[in-house]
């Protein structure tokens, strides 16, 4: 342990490493309480699986065009809107099922992603390098652009905490007060989708949808209100990420694998610990 921390001291990868953590758990802690709240944890895998659609798109227009101006990471955000809106219209439109519609736009989004990977002349290792990130090698732009998306989170959330919370909670109720639910509803997923798309190209897939629903959901059991389990959340996303960067350190393991071995196993106890408490007391 004193290796990762004389290490901290003199390597600027891991200076890096460390901002984007607290940078991170901030999106994730704020964003990640509607996710779970609203009981649409599958979401984020959805979307992020799908912005592929979007990345191979512009990657072969950049490529096999010559359009050097669309880097792949526009094309995952507009895939990742896209996917928002339409997940959120047809849940909220033709009233189907949500782990149907999510699971639809997982697979399309997957399935054209390869076909225009397929069809782009030369190895696409730096394309599916973004899917699974390495948050051991950020950039100052990286660090930059999650800034930036965390202030457009939490200006959103200040203007519209009310709105957003009577949605999560009780969405009837919101109707008949005369809140438009399907704009805040589409508004979260928009929220949700540039959080999973701007966060998976750094830190990759699986380590954007553990921490956007195992932080909050451990927050969930230490506090009743949404403030306080964003601040809860946001606060275990750090402290699960600098966990993993130090456990992992030593043994030369995969720091965003560790991290979420150490979320998923706090998890785990507190429900354990919950349940059994929960059952001494009707005892």
């Amino acid at each position: 342990m004193s290796d990762f921390f004389y290490a901290v001291l003199h390597y600027s990868f891991l200076q890096y490493a460390l901002i984007i953590s607290v940078l991170a758990a901030i999106a994730c802690g704020v964003v990640g309480t509607f996710v779970v709240t609203r009981r649409i944890t599958y979401i984020g895998g959805g979307i992020a699986h799908s912005v592929l659609g979007g990345m191979g798109a512009a990657y072969y227009l950049s490529v096999v065009h010559g359009w050097q101006f669309l880097h792949p990471k526009y094309g995952a955000v507009v895939a990742a809107i896209l996917a928002a809106v339409i997940i959120g219209w047809v849940s909220l439109r033709a009233r189907q099922r949500m782990d149907t519609v999510i699971g639809s736009i997982w697979a399309v989004g997957m399935a054209i992603g390869i076909l225009f990977i397929s069809r782009t002349p030369g190895y696409n290792e730096d394309l599916m390098s973004y899917l699974f990130g390495n948050i051991l090698m950020v950039s100052p732009g990286d660090i930059w652009l999650i800034a930036i998306l965390d202030v457009v989170i939490l200006a959103v959330i200040l203007l519209f905490f009310h709105q957003l919370q009577a949605v999560c909670f009780d969405e009837q109720f919101a109707r008949v007060r005369g809140l438009n639910v399907e704009f805040y509803y589409l508004l979260l997923l928009i929220l949700t989708a540039l959080t999973v798309v701007i966060l998976v190209t750094v830190v990759g897939i699986v380590m954007v949808i553990a921490m956007l629903t195992l932080p909050a959901a451990v927050a969930g059991y230490f506090t009743r209100s949404l403030r306080g389990m964003m601040i809860v959340a946001s606060l275990l996303s750090v402290a699960f990420t600098l966990a993993g960067l130090a456990v992992s350190y030593g043994p030369d393991l995969p720091a965003g694998a560790t991290t979420i071995v150490i979320a998923g196993a706090t998890y785990l106890a507190v429900s354990l610990i919950s349940a059994i408490r929960g059952k001494t007391i009707a005892a």
